[in-house]
């Protein structure tokens, strides 16, 4: 995903609501379901192994930002998230979704409800939840850091509730220090006992140029060093800020720590608005030689057409996987 479309949005997000309670979760037994690695099985199928990101879709789904424009009309012609996943087995004849934290507009239990039985009444579920906030892992002041802590334990139990065996969250960038690899690997430690009571993996990704970068992730997912802890590989973003090559090694890099989701897109666009070719066999490469197994989400953002362009990503895909 590209972090400044996106995360414009956020400043009035809903993450301040209270976490719902989960079906089958007791707080106070949470301890008794720690495992020390993940259990998540994947399909082997080309086509299985294969999700669409609700972000791409943002101008048809309905999300928070439509809630603050007080747009009724406008909003009224756009989808519910819940849809979701029944639209993209339409369209498309893939039953995996990984819906973007701007489209849940409660994180109710009630709600989350609603979402998770429409995709399993449509055949589908969830390969991830891309959640993003504001604040930082890495910010000098301490209760921002709570925040950020407590905003991904947030998301891991709404990935809980929906049936993902995933959530990315971000790396928000903080006014200050500069991005710090302990400090993050240090903040990570809570999210990762709260991912591993929930058997829910947590990813990052390389989007924000800034502390999103992609060997400063890799080195985030070395020093954490557990297995609740993997790094996101999004075939374009770092294309936008990194000289090709070292934009590649860094992609390299992020597929040895890569576990269950990954971003497909076929360009990305420079701050300077300069549209950038991503070389896809190459990376499909990468994640071969790193025997990774987990799902590539499609998230078209070129210029156009997003169903076309997507259908496009898929059929590319698929030929590399089979």
């Amino acid at each position: 995903m590209k972090c400044c479309t996106r995360r414009k949005f956020l400043k009035h997000a809903c993450v301040s609501v209270a976490a719902p309670l989960f079906r089958g979760y007791v707080p106070g037994l949470a301890g008794l379901f720690q495992t020390p690695v993940p259990h998540v099985q994947f399909p082997a199928e080309p086509r299985q192994r294969i999700s669409v990101s609700s972000y791409p879709f943002r101008e048809y789904i309905r999300g928070q930002h439509d809630a603050r424009q007080h747009d009724g009309q406008a909003t009224a012609k756009k989808m519910p998230l819940k849809d979701f996943a029944a639209h993209i087995s339409t369209k498309f004849n893939v039953r995996k979704v990984e819906p973007w934290s701007e489209h849940f507009l409660s994180l109710e239990s009630s709600y989350l409800d609603e979402i998770r039985d429409a995709a399993s009444k449509a055949g589908s579920s969830f390969a991830n939840v891309a959640a993003d906030g504001e604040n930082s892992l890495y910010s000098s002041d301490s209760a921002e850091r709570d925040r950020a802590t407590q905003f991904a334990k947030t998301w891991i139990d709404v990935a809980l509730h929906i049936g993902s065996p995933s959530v990315r969250i971000n790396i928000a960038a903080a006014r200050d220090p500069k991005p710090g690899v302990a400090r993050v690997a240090e903040g990570l430690k809570p999210i990762a006992d709260h991912a591993s009571s929930r058997n829910i993996v947590v990813h990052l990704e390389n989007d924000n140029p800034v502390s999103e970068d992609p060997f400063f992730i890799s080195s985030v997912v070395e020093r954490a060093n557990s297995s609740w802890i993997h790094a996101l590989p999004d075939f374009g973003n770092s294309l936008a800020a990194l000289p090709p090559e070292d934009a590649y090694r860094g992609l390299d890099k992020m597929f040895a720590h890569a576990y269950a989701i990954s971003h497909v897109k076929d360009t990305t666009t420079t701050p300077a608005k300069r549209v950038v070719e991503v070389d896809l066999e190459r990376i499909f490469a990468m994640a071969k030689k790193h025997n990774y197994k987990g799902i590539f989400s499609m998230e078209w953002e070129t210029a156009g057409d997003v169903y076309a362009g997507t259908s496009k990503l898929i059929a590319i895909t698929l030929k590399n996987l089979a």
